[in-house]
């Protein structure tokens, strides 16, 4: 589906659900260069992941000003309950033209005037947007991180009948899924992971399956630790760890966290990072007492409505 909007300067916006090859390079190659010049994405990796092929909900709006991109916008709408979630971003070339205006707007006509933003970085710029399209701050993602040259975790201690090995792919895939659905049942993006979700991270670069932990009791997972590496910026992640409802508040969690840690600091990597809502209260005072601190905030958006 293709829907195309005019405007008396000149600009063009396209809706598109499936992106052609040659945008997709485009896409990258403005999210790239907006990278650069914020040091920061504008555009979170399951955003970035589904501008290939054609994605159940999602749709892409392209901002062209004499036939260049100029900004990209993502309509994402999966929840059942709330409102589209969309990003977006502009050409730091391009900005202060009114383009990110605009991509709002169109982002906001999609979704029926009933849309939730994420302003990654929380930057002014995005905050002024924000209040002109009539949008109060909803959510508060923080983004915390710590050195590893200087840890000093003793061996993690896992509850009774608890074991530990590393993911098998293929294998695990499907109890994996079934256990993240579980335990991220409160949490619409990480709970929602599909098979085809799983298969896209598996094919990055990235993906290190002995960096992939999991805790078994009885032959069963009840929780795990999935580390991640970004080499060019010499950051550990503590990606994503769930623990299996049932299994929670014996210490698992951050037995598996310490783990993981542990893990990365092995690789010779300097800094860990991990990110966590700011109401997760408990989450924020596990990750205070492993030593992270807040690096940078990303914060979203919603309509009223």
């Amino acid at each position: 589906m293709t829907d195309e909007l005019k405007d008396v300067g000149g600009r063009r916006v396209e809706v598109l659900e499936e992106l052609a090859p040659e945008s997709v390079r485009e896409v990258l190659d403005l999210i790239a260069a907006a990278a650069a010049a914020d040091g920061q994405q504008a555009v979170s990796e399951q955003g970035r992941l589904q501008l290939r092929g054609r994605r159940a909900g999602v749709r892409h709006v392209l901002l062209r000003e004499d036939g260049e991109l100029v900004g990209y916008g993502q309509l994402e709408d999966t929840d059942p309950v709330e409102a589209p979630a969309g990003e977006l971003v502009v050409h730091p070339a391009r900005r202060g033209r009114g383009h990110g205006r605009a991509l709002g707007s169109a982002l906001l006509q999609e979704s029926g005037k009933r849309l939730r933003v994420w302003a990654h970085g929380g930057h002014p710029a995005a905050r002024h947007l924000a209040q002109v399209l009539g949008m109060s701050l909803f959510r508060e993602l923080r983004q915390m991180r710590r050195p590893l040259a200087d840890l000093e975790l003793g061996e993690p201690v896992f509850p009774e009948g608890v074991t530990v090995r590393t993911f098998r792919p293929g294998e695990d895939d499907a109890a994996w899924l079934a256990v993240n659905a579980e335990a991220f049942a409160h949490h619409p993006e990480q709970g929602s992971l599909t098979q085809r979700d799983l298969d896209d991270r598996k094919a990055e670069g990235w993906f290190d399956p002995e960096g992939f932990f999991l805790a078994e009791r009885a032959g069963r997972i009840v929780g795990f630790h999935w580390t991640k590496v970004h080499a060019a910026e010499g950051l550990g992640e503590v990606y994503v760890v769930g623990v299996r409802p049932g299994a929670q508040g014996g210490g698992l969690g951050r037995a598996l966290t310490a783990l993981g840690l542990r893990h990365l600091a092995a690789r010779g990597l300097p800094t860990a990072m991990l990110y966590v809502d700011a109401d997760n209260l408990p989450a924020v005072a596990v990750y205070e007492r492993l030593g992270f601190a807040v690096h940078e905030t990303d914060l979203m958006y919603r309509t009223e409505s």
